[in-house]
């Protein structure tokens, strides 16, 4: 029996690049709230199948993790970008970002730890650059990739004696429609050609899930050259 990998934002972007670049090897859930675009993708790829999940409620969560028993890779994906300053980001911003960008990914997790304990399985959290260093204008949403990396940090901790290893992968700008979002708030122009392909993302994911066992990439850091 292969492998099973679960992917959520998979329906576009860096989600469904890595999707595609741990088919050949894994059987794919892809997770994500486009039912249309994941059922797309799945039938692209061999072994794969959507995984229709809103992951900010718990309650369906908790369903749909159900039938996972053993789980190999984990990849969160799934994210939202929203900036602007301290001084014009009213509550329900912080609330939003930190929802979905942080206790979303805990309970996932949580939920799958069993599974990812019986595989030895890897966990990667697809942060940011602004989870190292937080800009002005950026504060919501660095802070929720700084909590984000902080929350890395304690699972690697508390599960590296079950056998389950976890990286931070620090993405500098993707070209993605996250990014085209983020530079309509900024006011600028969006050029793809400015940044990292989501295939350059995804093949940095593959470095960490295929590390040998007797290697933990905790941080690993990718930019635009």
């Amino acid at each position: 029996m292969r492998p099973l990998a679960l992917v959520t934002g998979a329906s576009r972007g860096i989600g469904a690049a890595v999707a595609r670049v741990l088919a050949p090897g894994y059987d794919v859930l892809l997770g994500g709230r486009d039912t249309a675009r994941l059922e797309a993708l799945a039938a692209e790829l061999p072994g794969a199948r959507a995984w229709p999940v809103d992951l900010t409620d718990h309650d369906e969560v908790a369903e749909a993790v159900g039938g996972i028993d053993s789980l190999d890779v984990l990849v969160h994906s799934a994210g939202i970008g929203e900036i602007g300053t301290v001084a014009d980001t009213p509550a329900e911003v912080w609330r939003r970002e930190y929802e979905i960008n942080v206790v979303a990914v805990a309970e996932l997790t949580r939920l799958l730890l069993p599974a990812l304990r019986r595989a030895g399985g890897r966990v990667v959290l697809l942060n940011s650059g602004s989870g190292l260093v937080a800009r002005p204008g950026w504060g919501p949403y660095a802070a929720s990739k700084f909590a984000l990396r902080a929350f890395a940090d304690a699972l690697r901790a508390e599960e590296a004696p079950n056998g389950v290893r976890v990286t931070s992968l620090h993405v500098g700008r993707t070209a993605t429609d996250m990014q085209r979002h983020v530079v309509e708030q900024e006011g600028g122009t969006y050029d793809a050609d400015q940044y990292l392909r989501p295939e350059s993302v995804a093949g940095a994911v593959m470095v960490a899930v295929t590390a040998p066992d007797d290697a933990a990439l905790t941080e690993l850091s990718l930019r635009p050259f």
